[in-house]
């Protein structure tokens, strides 16, 4: 089946009204939490498991999970029914959430992290389903709407798990997951469209052709490249914070790093905006803002430690990080209208593959050099990502 009748197929099912991309969007916020509950939470985490090491490997576990079920689940979108395959990783995801909840050490804690995060990317399935339902002139916008909801999820994620961890226990911030994924699933049951892409794949051969996607589009590699690059950085920064709020210096508790989520609000507002101008002006415009933006949140870290500081260069990293994916994902979903599920497979994976990497890194530098180390370490990265997009803008000056 040609890609222009696989496409007809998805966007033929329903109308994609207003009411059904606040749905997704909802749903997309309420599955990407889960990954970042744990970060606000680590501080009281490594308080019970004292002395265990695995403590900070929870929010790399949370991520590495996230590319495999990137890697692993999402290309399956291509390949069957998306609203049952959905449907089927709430449920497990609140399942997983609630394991967590029972972990008797850091290791098994570590463990159920990394099924949360894996079933956690039933995110990804939604977002490219939205894309596909959606007309071409608007699709940058549907995207940046979903998004917006994504990005609600995890400034919300953040700053209910500081506090419920703070007042009642980071278990039951994990015991919550259950009923929310439960309801997440039961509302895509409701609202979504049955969809049968018909690839005629089968999965081992879709997992092939990931390869294949990588080393013909070199669009899609400039893209994911990037944003690994960006969320590396990103999530340096979350992941240290709530210990460097820990310190003398501010003497915050897991509550406070919860409510830096809020400030993170930028983001939010940045999504719909970028995914409209990409729609209006193409997506070089917006990548080079952002890759730009992300360097300057990190001198604004390191030149000003107070806590205004934070504020101020949360506000600009969150704006940054979200203007860039929005226009990476705008760029990417127009290659192969019939395969988006697993371009959004070689993006998402290799993007969390870099944010593992920032997760580990940031506890690194923390460990060797404290925040000066960590403020080093993000501006790297968020110079690497400036210089790929630098590079990118001779060969693909007409896309981007």
């Amino acid at each position: 089946m040609s890609s222009e009748q696989v496409t007809a197929v998805e966007d033929g099912e329903r109308p994609l009204s207003f009411g059904l991309i606040l749905t997704m969007a909802i749903a997309c916020g309420v599955a990407v939490a889960n990954i970042y509950y744990n970060q606000p939470m680590l501080g009281v985490i490594k308080r019970e498991f004292s002395g265990s090491w695995w403590v900070g490997l929870i929010p790399t576990a949370t991520q590495i999970g996230y590319g495999l079920g990137l890697f692993m689940l999402v290309p399956l979108g291509d390949l069957m029914d998306r609203r049952r395959l959905i449907v089927g990783q709430f449920i497990v995801l609140g399942l997983a959430s609630f394991a967590a909840s029972l972990a008797p050490n850091a290791a098994a804690l570590v463990g159920a992290s990394l099924v949360v995060g894996a079933c956690a990317s039933v995110a990804q399935q939604i977002i490219p389903f939205a894309a596909s339902l959606a007309a071409a002139d608007r699709r940058g916008s549907t995207i940046g709407m979903v998004m917006a909801g994504l990005l609600c999820g995890i400034l919300l994620s953040r700053l209910l798990s500081g506090f419920v961890a703070t007042y009642a226990g980071w278990r039951e911030m994990f015991q919550l997951g259950l009923p929310m994924s439960i309801a997440g699933a039961i509302a895509m049951a409701i609202a979504l469209p049955r969809n049968y892409p018909h690839s005629g794949l089968k999965y081992a051969e879709a997992l092939k052709s990931l390869v294949h996607l990588w080393v013909s589009e070199p669009k899609l590699r400039r893209a994911s490249l990037m944003q690994a690059a960006v969320f590396a950085s990103f999530s340096a920064f979350w992941t240290v914070l709530a210990l460097h709020l820990e310190e003398p210096h501010f003497n915050l508790g897991a509550d406070a790093a919860g409510l830096f989520g809020v400030v993170g609000a930028a983001g939010v507002i940045a999504a719909p905006l970028a995914g409209r101008l990409a729609d209006k002006r193409g997506s070089g415009l917006v990548l080079r803002l952002g890759a730009g933006l992300v360097v300057v949140s990190w001198l604004i870290f390191a030149a000003w430690d107070q806590l205004a500081g934070l504020v101020a260069g949360v506000i600009v990293l969150d704006l940054a990080a979200q203007s860039t994916l929005i226009s990476n994902q705008h760029m990417i979903y127009d290659l192969r209208p019939e395969a988006r599920s697993r371009l959004n497979t070689v993006f998402m994976t290799t993007m969390f593959v870099g944010g593992a990497f920032g997760s580990i890194g940031g506890i690194v530098a923390w460990d060797s050099g404290g925040w000066f180390a960590v403020c080093g370490f993000g501006a790297v990265l968020a110079l690497a990502a400036l210089s790929v997009q630098a590079f990118s803008r001779e060969g693909a000056r007409g896309a981007l």
